[in-house]
């Protein structure tokens, strides 16, 4: 196993390169999405019902000359890329929404894997949902009030419909008051879903490029309105079953998954299943108390996850993939984000350097 970090666009900066390397990253997971419209750090204390922020991105693709630069100041730190996680909403809305431009936006995608082919960036992460990650709020909840996120849909208008103009929870053009986009089913997003794979999956072989997807946070369905694909253990697996591919398999969020309504399984059960079958892409190492409709995000050492347990489970099954740590709460000091994320970073390595199988 390797440990891994995440950085949001806004955050790749030779500081938080060399912030990656000294917590004992070897690889990077890339978001080329920013939160809230570009912030430097998010802000878990914002709540999240209006949305990420605007992306007008729509007609600059991500592209080969662009990745390359990205790739070749990461590698002067001493990192690799391993993965872009998450498409701009802006290059393929309609491929969510079913809309005219889906055909185009396939074509774009389908340029970016074969950039990322070229390259040699292994993995695209991503998450096919209209409603995206929404209806956090930001408590101090954490251990020693330390500020986290709480999903609670108790607190929240769970099925206030969808704006048009906005699709997993960002704005991707000016948004009408009043106009909103129509329900969708099960079956509906299901088609959506097979559409995008069946335009893309074949090119992601070709160049050798891994996508995997996520699973639906929050684990609610239906959510403003529309149905989410990936909301408990026996659907999220059915994603191996759909395209039994080298190429596709799961972007395994621990969070997510223990967030999920009681089922047959559970987290430990999952994770030993696939990643002795070699489909996790990568691990989001991540911990949580409580499951829909209401969990709060802990540090990775305070959540109902058994973390040590899972860290043998995988070293068991010969795991040799990236943990990254995902939505740490943040600490009380001048620099809450960076702290949260250096004690998941330590907490990770040591479990890294003393799990034996």
């Amino acid at each position: 196993m390797r440990l891994g970090f995440g950085l949001y666009k806004s955050l790749l900066t030779p500081s938080n390169f060399q912030f990656a390397k000294q917590a004992g990253a070897t690889h990077l997971v890339i978001q080329l999405v920013d939160y809230i419209g570009g912030s430097d750090q998010p802000d878990l204390m914002r709540d999240y019902l209006d949305g990420w922020g605007v992306t007008d991105n729509e007609h600059i693709p991500w592209s080969y000359d662009l990745l390359s630069g990205i790739q070749q100041e990461v590698r002067s730190h001493g990192l690799e890329w391993e993965a872009i996680e998450n498409l701009d909403p802006a290059h393929w809305y309609d491929v969510l929404l079913d809309g005219a431009k889906k055909d185009v936006q396939l074509e774009q995608l389908k340029q970016l894997l074969r950039a990322m082919g070229k390259l040699g960036i292994p993995i695209l992460g991503y998450y096919f949902s209209l409603a995206g990650v929404w209806g956090w709020l930001g408590e101090a909840s954490g251990r020693g009030g330390a500020k986290s996120i709480v999903f609670d849909a108790s607190k929240i208008p769970a099925q206030q419909p969808i704006e048009k103009g906005m699709v997993w929870n960002m704005e991707y053009q000016k948004r009408t008051p009043g106009e909103v986009h129509p329900p969708v089913s099960r079956e509906e997003i299901w088609q959506r879903y097979r559409y995008f794979l069946d335009h893309v999956l074949p090119i992601a072989e070709e160049e050798g490029v891994r996508m995997v997807a996520h699973p639906d946070d929050p684990p609610m369905s239906p959510l403003r309105e529309t149905a989410r694909l990936f909301t408990t253990i026996t659907n999220y697996e059915k994603l191996a079953e759909l395209y039994p591919s080298a190429a596709h398999g799961f972007e395994c969020c621990l969070g997510t998954i223990q967030e999920m309504k009681e089922s047959e399984k559970d987290v430990y059960q999952f994770v030993d299943e696939q990643s002795r079958a070699g489909e996790i892409g990568y691990v989001h190492f991540r911990n949580v108390v409580g499951k829909v409709p209401r969990y709060r995000e802990a540090f990775v050492d305070e959540g109902d996850i058994d973390m040590p347990r899972i860290v043998k489970i995988l070293a068991a099954n010969k795991y040799d993939g990236l943990l990254i740590p995902d939505h740490t709460p943040e600490m009380s000091c001048g620099a809450p984000w960076h702290a949260g994320m250096a004690f998941a970073m330590g907490y990770m390595r040591a479990l890294l350097q003393t799990t034996t199988a």
